[in-house]
């Protein structure tokens, strides 16, 4: 696959985007890149007419930005993490190690780290700018679904196809888990960390709230499985995503849903949802391969846009500025701005 760029976004009403003092409103252009190849538009150009590097096939599962948006990552089935520079459509490193797909990765703040996850049950402990892994950690029985740094970047917070919620020390030199948590009764699906406290999605219908420094474990049974959580920028809400296709906001001190939020299609695939930057609106990716945006109070739906040809499993909201990044089993990864 050539990597092209095409005018992706199209117009769409003002809430599509949150406007932010800093938004221009100049036109962009969505950008499309090979996820499962390290190359960028100009390595693409320069082989055309000659041959082709090998590039690895399959699903996207998961694009994050790092935490300024300078950077992101993707990582699928062909077991590889990748980092690019997104408004360059560059491939500067790959990281190989995985036995099976990946599934999840995090970045510290810092930007020295990442932590990934996948298939193969292992997670990996990685040097960004030598691409060595630092430290393979085992103890998870089946799959890892979810990964994400917790305590300034020195604990790594897993959850796993095992029904486990698991802690590990970056610092210490062991590859087994500084704690457990084994209350769910299917898969933990996603998992987020505010602070002291450590919020994961099962398939079993709950999304619970773990306080590591009280022990305390607080559950929401939502009644549908649940593929992804997201909790907002300001803290005080959560938002899940289930397979009743509806993404459900709650409350964060009382577990109250504040609102329901319907019009895409998810039946059976895990996909991800996200707040805007500003937390005006919440955003989800569809079986369809839509995106769907809506209002946060309302729950209207103010913006869809057809962003891939198959299920939008992964998907994320640029930390600093207006933009998106989304994924797709159909091989591909895009970066989307706002239009005028």
């Amino acid at each position: 696959m050539n990597v092209v760029i095409e005018q992706l976004c199209r117009r769409c009403p003002e809430k599509y985007f949150d406007k932010t003092e800093s938004d221009t409103r100049t036109p962009k252009h969505g950008v499309v890149f090979d996820a499962g190849s390290c190359r960028g538009a100009r390595g693409a150009i320069a082989e055309q007419g000659g041959s082709s590097a090998p590039r690895n096939e399959g699903p996207v599962f998961v694009v994050k930005y790092n935490r300024t948006g300078q950077y992101c990552l993707t990582g699928g089935k062909d077991r590889t993490i990748r980092l690019w520079i997104p408004n360059r459509q560059l491939c500067i490193k790959t990281y190989t190690g995985h036995g099976q797909e990946v599934r999840d990765v995090a970045c510290t703040q810092d930007n020295n780290r990442l932590a990934s996850c996948g298939g193969d049950k292992q997670v990996f402990y990685w040097d960004v700018s030598t691409g060595r892994t630092i430290r393979r950690m085992h103890g998870h029985d089946h799959a890892v679904n979810a990964v994400v740094f917790a305590a300034h970047d020195t604990l790594i917070v897993t959850a796993g196809y095992d029904q486990a919620v698991k802690v590990w020390d970056c610092r210490s030199n062991s590859m087994e888990a500084v704690q457990a948590m084994k209350c769910f009764q299917d898969s933990v699906t996603s998992v987020q960390v505010a602070g002291h406290a450590i919020v994961a999605g099962s398939v079993d219908g709950t999304v619970r709230t773990f306080d590591v420094r009280r022990g305390r474990v607080v559950t929401d049974d939502l009644h549908h499985p649940v593929t992804s959580v997201r909790l907002s920028n300001d803290g005080n809400c959560l938002l899940a995503g289930c397979l009743d296709a509806r993404l459900r906001l709650l409350d964060r001190g009382s577990g109250e849903e504040l609102a329901a939020y319907a019009g895409h299609a998810n039946a059976s695939a895990k996909l991800d949802c996200a707040f805007t930057g500003t937390d005006g609106c919440v955003l989800g990716g569809s079986e369809t391969g839509e995106v769907l945006f809506w209002d946060l109070v309302d729950a209207n739906v103010v913006a869809r846009m057809q962003a891939h040809t198959k299920a939008v499993v992964g998907l994320d909201y640029h930390p600093t500025d207006v933009g998106l990044a989304t994924c797709s089993v159909d091989g591909t990864a895009k970066l989307w701005a706002a239009a005028d």
